[in-house]
């Protein structure tokens, strides 16, 4: 599998453990914790075979990065948390930053 992909894929488990965690009211509601636990261990499976390719900075910084950007957004959209010009323009900063990992040099 491309390590990209897979790190792709480790950062969208990261934002569902992310955005889950509200639901296990600090980890005392079962399933909710368990489905974030899943997503959590899932993610550090799937960053870890991406860092098998990838150099550990930059794996670890757009996995972050997309981690942080895409919490954010589904707390904006789906959790009622403020989507100020501000806060969405740092989150667009996020992204930008990402990107650049991505396409420029090594």
């Amino acid at each position: 599998m491309n390590a990209w992909f897979t790190l792709l894929a480790a950062a969208v488990f990261e934002i569902a453990w992310a955005v889950g965690l509200k639901s296990t009211q600090g980890f005392t509601r079962l399933l909710p914790s368990i489905g974030v636990i899943a997503a959590l261990i899932a993610s550090f499976y799937l960053l870890a075979l991406a860092t098998r390719t990838l150099p550990i900075g930059t794996a670890y910084a757009v996995w972050t990065g997309i981690g942080a950007a895409g919490t954010a957004v589904l707390g904006m959209a789906l959790l009622g948390e403020t989507a100020s010009l501000w806060r969405i323009g740092c989150v667009a900063l996020i992204v930008l930053g990402v990107v650049g990992l991505r396409v420029g040099p090594s």
